[in-house]
């Protein structure tokens, strides 16, 4: 009977391991073959309103125009939202393929040691960036390295009353080009218009970095962070005050308007007539003059009359592709990437949206001459970028810690928009400025 039982045991385990080698074959020979249907790609992205209608439109048509990959494009909040969701699932499998990060995130993105740095496709392709819109590739390529692929691009840029112009007695088709035209605009507009102010500054960031780098002015040092990582500003007491006392001007002289950080209360206030210029994201253009009841202009932003225009920094974001995924799904995202470049597409992007056209062959599109016939302000736009000169300050500042920068210097200007002195304010920001380099610097030790 004993002898039985072990008969049957050993009779049982046989079976058993059978049954395992057959499973683990079954596996084995399943693993090694290509899975049917289409890649699928994961794509999140921070463009919302008209912006998210042009995105979905875009996927959808790429994946109608062929079968082997699939698009998913997922929205993910605003970009400092996407980007802090981003770090918490960097290396896992909920991260996406590729995502859409401001430019501002650059280095956080390359720091993280979690991205494939496109340069990687763009070698084994033999794909020539040299033909995408250099004032906007300028500002992404590091050390001779593409890390991501330009995708949505803009520049601030001054809209003004055309109108309100001609009732001060102004040339309506010669805006003001440098601080001290706006403030004498301002001045005979609020003056033919005493319910109208002059001029309105939005208490941003961005737009403060844009006035330096008209005047040639550097964010940081270490050619903005270019050459090495920045320890101090890089801009000079009379560059960096000299925003800061132009405003001071026209508060004095009763023609500024103050609405803040809100950047919509602020279009909201010139649509409304109560405010004759203010500078804004040239991807507002097509909103702005669509809405206004009255002839909109755009013009380049201004600069001291002291100094040369130098030009604008390049604004928006780029995508970027994820080093743990697998080599098919990486070369999806790459696709695609490569299909977001033609000129068929930038062109629909940028009469779409109002985002600069990445590939300028774009501009020669039918869609947009016939837009440019329609809306021909949104030229203006394009003409302020490709007149760019370029250099460190315009190709902009890379370092982690520019969303902090950021919040400083717009506190500084609500500081001074409510009063406070111009002398004390720049210093406390320049001071907050270097500690936050500095505490970013010894985070990385």
């Amino acid at each position: 009977m004993k002898k039985t039982k072990q008969l049957f045991s050993i009779f049982m385990l046989s079976i058993v391991l059978f049954m395992a080698g057959c499973s683990n074959n079954a596996e084995s020979s399943t693993s090694g073959e290509k899975q049917e249907g289409p890649t699928t790609v994961t794509f999140w992205h921070s463009m919302g309103g008209a912006a998210q209608e042009a995105l979905n439109s875009i996927v959808e048509e790429y994946n109608s125009s062929q079968d082997k990959v699939k698009i998913n494009a997922e929205y993910q909040g605003t970009y400092d939202e996407a980007l802090t969701k981003f770090h918490t699932v960097a290396g896992t499998e909920s991260a996406p393929t590729m995502m859409q990060v401001f430019e501002i995130g650059t280095k956080s993105m390359i720091n993280s040691g979690f991205v494939e740095p496109i340069q990687t496709l763009i070698d084994e392709d033999g794909y020539d960036m040299s033909g995408l819109e250099e004032n906007i590739t300028n500002y992404y390529k590091i050390d001779d390295t593409f890390y991501s692929m330009p995708f949505n691009s803009s520049t601030p840029v001054m809209y003004y009353n055309k109108d309100a112009f001609k009732a001060a007695g102004l040339d309506p088709e010669k805006a003001p080009a440098t601080f001290e035209e706006v403030e004498e605009a301002g001045k005979a507009i609020t003056k033919a218009n005493p319910e109208m102010k002059g001029f309105a500054l939005q208490a941003y960031g961005w737009l403060y970095e844009q006035l330096l780098a008209n005047q040639g002015a550097l964010l940081m040092n270490n050619d903005n962070g270019r050459t090495e990582t920045p320890t101090e500003i890089g801009f000079t007491d009379e560059q960096g005050k000299s925003i800061f006392q132009w405003v001071k001007r026209m508060i004095d002289a009763k023609t500024f308007a103050n609405y803040g950080t809100n950047g919509d209360n602020m279009v909201a206030g010139f649509l409304a007539g109560d405010v004759a210029m203010f500078m804004q994201s040239s991807a507002s253009a097509r909103d702005v003059i669509d809405n206004a009841p009255f002839d909109v202009g755009v013009a380049f932003i201004p600069h001291p009359e002291a100094v040369e225009r130098q030009g604008v920094v390049i604004g928006g974001a780029s995508l970027w592709m994820m080093k743990d995924k697998s080599d098919e799904e990486k070369k999806a995202a790459w696709e695609f990437m490569k299909y977001l470049q033609t000129k068929e597409v930038q062109a629909k992007w940028h009469v779409g949206t109002g985002y600069f056209a990445i590939n300028p062959d774009a501009y020669s599109e039918q869609v947009v001459t016939e837009a440019y016939e329609k809306m021909p302000q949104l030229k203006v736009t394009v003409e302020q970028l490709q007149s760019t000169k370029s250099s460190y300050a315009t190709q902009g500042a890379l370092m982690d810690m520019i969303p902090e920068g950021r919040r400083i210097s717009e506190t500084a200007l609500e500081t001074v928009y409510n009063g406070g002195d111009v002398e004390e304010t720049y210093s406390n920001m320049v001071k907050q400025f270097n500690e936050a380099i500095e505490k970013a610097n010894r985070a990385r030790k």
